[in-house]
């Protein structure tokens, strides 16, 4: 709801890739400026039809893991635009997150931070706008078994920190929801379906955006996502309980400053969520469960 980066770790056949396959259904619709942005986008690097107008729906890109580092942010000998540009104001979907170049997966560090992409050549400087939100999902490790004596391969726990290692902390540290899945059994597969479906989540997400948009009005920020500086401070400051939980979870599980900061951005979206005017210690305990 606040546009945060998510990881999804669990085992194969979890439900990960269907579960960032279906984010786009409860995402709000484009705005009439998004929509203009986002078209301009896909116009540049010439993925409009010849009859096509305004793009009516949030991009959703998912690139194969042996795409490029140019392919991935963009560039080349006359400059264009990467997947991560041609899914602003969409979903950026990285399955398998390991198996991704790791040079690769740096290069997305500064567009994560900066929201744009800037490109040096020998005759030109261009930047293209990348404000999306990352999904990523990945296995705990090689084999996608951890946890399971009967299926684990014999190199467990070792080869999950070997997989894992694969991407460099200052990345993971970019990403503000990490969510581990649980195995799905062919028993759960019988079950009745939720009583909450698509259609009533993006309900309660279009009303938390609503809260996001009326509060940053002016501001020239969009999503809780956004939200730095004095922003931060006017609108995601906990009260005193909330503080002092942060203030002891900063230490033990030692945040960087971006941690932080992304813990009260979370923590603002989940108090959204529940139509809370202030961010309570409830909202920060829920915030800090997502971060490993």
């Amino acid at each position: 709801a606040g546009g945060h980066n998510v990881i999804m770790i669990g085992p194969p056949g979890a439900g990960k890739t269907m579960l960032a396959k279906r984010l786009p259904s409860i995402l709000p619709p484009l705005s009439l400026q998004e929509a203009l942005e986002a078209t301009k986008i896909h116009s540049v690097a010439g993925r409009l039809g010849k009859q096509a107008s305004l793009l009516a729906q949030r991009p959703y890109r998912s690139p194969h893991h042996t795409i490029s580092d140019v392919a991935l942010v963009g560039g080349g000998g006359n400059p264009q635009p990467g997947e991560i540009s041609l899914a602003h104001h969409g979903v950026l979907f990285l399955d398998e997150l390991p198996e991704f170049q790791r040079a690769v997966l740096d290069s997305l560090r500064q567009p994560l931070e900066t929201r744009e992409v800037s490109i040096a050549c020998a005759n030109s400087h261009v930047t293209f706008p990348a404000n999306v939100q990352l999904v990523a999902a990945m296995n705990p490790c090689r084999c996608g078994h951890l946890g399971d004596a009967a299926l684990a391969c014999s190199r467990a726990p070792r080869c999950a920190a070997d997989y894992q290692a694969k991407i460099s902390g200052p990345l993971l540290d970019r990403i503000d929801l990490h969510v581990e899945l649980q195995a799905v059994s062919a028993a759960d597969l019988v079950l009745p379906p939720p009583s909450e479906g698509s259609a009533e989540v993006a309900l309660r997400v279009d009303a938390a955006r609503q809260l996001q948009s009326a509060r940053l009005a002016g501001t020239g920020l969009r999503t809780n996502a956004d939200l730095d500086g004095d922003a931060l401070a006017a609108f995601a400051s906990p009260d005193a309980a909330g503080q002092k939980l942060l203030a002891q979870a900063a230490e033990a599980m030692r945040l960087s400053a971006r941690g932080y900061t992304r813990i009260l951005r979370v923590a603002r979206t989940i108090a959204d969520l529940a139509g809370a005017s202030d961010v309570g210690r409830i909202h920060i305990a829920e915030a800090l469960s997502y971060r490993r």
